[in-house]
């Protein structure tokens, strides 16, 4: 009788050992994951504004203020400019079947 006993108890732990696995194992590794993804997100939005704000102070030195937000403002609408011609064009065909 303590046979079945030690081994019903060794079951009940193999089933819990493998849905611990399948759930709660697979579960942790995806919130790490997605922890380390926003720390990531912030860590580079953070580093692009000191960037940008290092380059509009390296243009204000010699440029002043005005001529820094110029240039500022250039980069921005070329490069505007740039992706707005670059959007994905419809043909005709396209255009015809949505009317």
């Amino acid at each position: 009788m303590e046979e079945y006993a030690a081994k019903f108890a060794d079951l009940l732990e193999l089933v819990a050992t493998r849905v611990r696995e399948m759930t709660v194992d697979r579960i942790t590794k995806a919130i790490h994951l997605g922890g380390l993804g926003i720390l990531a997100a912030a860590l580079a939005f953070v580093g692009m504004a000191f960037l940008i704000y290092a380059i509009f102070g390296a243009l204000e030195i010699p440029l002043t203020t005005a001529g820094a937000w110029a240039v500022f403002g250039t980069v921005l609408a070329v490069t505007g400019g740039i992706l707005w011609l670059q959007r994905i064009k419809k043909t005709p065909e396209e255009s015809e079947e949505q009317q």
